[in-house]
């Protein structure tokens, strides 16, 4: 019977790389981290965003970073964060003319925490190796990291063509698919190859490659993890909007963290229009929580439903209790170190709700259609009260905040010591 019950696999070893005050790879948890899509020299909607993603979770925030306006807004943008008492990493997000923004806006380059740098569209020609080089050497002057994103949107074509005319003479022993995935893989290698060349550590490059089909992101990471020891960025990119783009997302990422590939992930949700920004950092944070590689929040565990259960009161109930967690965390990571481990259930009749209930830190069975309209509660796997009447669910909310209290307050840090 061995192997039925082993772990996930050991963490792929990789070279640690300081953003800011968070450790990418080494080792270190992986970081969950956003992208803001504001208008970057619109400073107070850029503040309001990086704010709200960081109080969301997120560990680290990329910011575009496209004309002289968005690299001038930058260092106000740090120094109103740091007078919030936020110090979230801020890493520039350059296209096409990084290497002129950097260099005409020093200031710029002294606030971001990290750099990315593409270098399918760093430049053309005969100036991509002299843009990247420049970008690359701001980098060792400021002592900042790179991110050396490769996306196969914007793949660099030079590389893809010498690649495909390669695989024509050969007799196309591979694919056209293939041979892109190829590319990708090369593009990231070559291109850190050569920012170490120039001077720039190992331990201050992280790699990308994304793309938008879930097996191709799987193939590409996979093969990367081999040739290389660089930290890795996970993420798939043009994911989709709502259920679809969590799915693809979830589906490609959560097989390469199982395999121990991955340092820090990004799930790049479509938000809806005006939507919530900060649903792409509560995904990314469901996914490693579910796999069991980080606790963010506490766990409620609710079931879902079926003829026993006719009345909406469990559901609501759970929903509930799990927003309000939600909406604390910020504050709770504080003033209850430890809280994220919480589990909590929520149960709707009796066939698997005392069990589950009994399995959670704290939990209720609410009574199913025909039961008993009694609620008991499982404190620590024992029961610990019977709950009655139209005051069920604020009772077990009280509960749950009173539990909360006493195990992770100071009062109960205290009595268990």
């Amino acid at each position: 019977m061995t192997g039925y019950f082993s772990s996930p696999f050991a963490r792929r070893t990789s070279v640690g790389v300081h953003v800011g005050g968070v450790v990418v790879g080494g080792g270190a948890p992986v970081v969950v981290q956003s992208m803001t899509n504001t208008d970057t020299a619109d400073i107070d909607q850029t503040v309001a965003q990086v704010a709200a993603l960081h109080r969301a979770g997120s560990e680290i925030v990329r910011i575009t970073v496209d004309r002289d306006e968005s690299a001038a807004a930058v260092p106000r943008i740090r120094e109103r964060l740091e007078r919030l008492g936020i110090n979230v990493p801020l890493v520039g997000d350059f296209h096409y003319i990084g290497h002129k923004l950097l260099a005409d806006h020093p200031a710029c380059a002294e606030a971001l925490a990290k750099y990315r740098i593409n270098p399918g569209n760093v430049g053309f020609k005969d100036k991509k190796d002299l843009q990247f080089a420049a970008i690359v050497e701001m980098a060792i002057r400021y002592d900042k990291p790179v991110r050396i994103g490769v996306n196969w949107g914007s793949l660099d074509q030079e590389l893809l063509t010498r690649l495909m005319d390669e695989n024509q003479r050969q007799g196309f022993p591979l694919t056209a698919q293939e041979v892109t995935r190829e590319a990708i893989v090369q593009s990231a290698i070559l291109s850190a190859e050569m920012a170490e060349e120039i001077g720039l550590a190992r331990e201050k490059i992280i790699l990308s490659a994304k793309v938008s089909g879930v097996q191709d992101l799987i193939a590409v990471y996979t093969e990367l993890a081999t040739r290389s020891n660089h930290a890795l960025h996970l993420g798939l990119t043009e994911a989709g909007m709502g259920s679809k783009g969590i799915v693809a997302s979830s589906a490609a990422m959560g097989i390469l963290l199982q395999q121990g590939i991955g340092d820090t992930i990004r799930i790049s949700l479509t938000p809806e229009p005006n939507g919530d920004r900060t649903r792409e950092v509560q995904v990314s944070q469901e996914l490693l929580q579910t796999m069991g590689f980080r606790q963010f929040v506490p766990i409620v565990a609710a079931c879902p439903g079926c003829g026993r259960t006719t009345s909406t009161v469990f559901q609501e109930l759970a929903q509930n209790i799990q927003a309000d967690l939600r909406k604390n965390m910020p504050v709770w990571r504080e003033k209850y170190p430890g809280v994220e481990n919480l589990k909590v259930a929520v149960m709707g009749c009796i066939v698997n709700g005392p069990g589950e209930s009994k399995h959670a830190d704290i939990g209720i069975s609410l009574p199913g259609t025909g039961e008993t309209p009694t609620a008991p509660v499982f404190v620590d796997g024992r029961k610990s009260a019977t709950l009655r009447g139209p005051s069920i669910a604020a009772d077990f909310e009280k509960m749950v905040a009173d539990y909360i209290e006493q195990r992770f307050g100071q009062h109960g840090k205290a009595a268990a010591e």
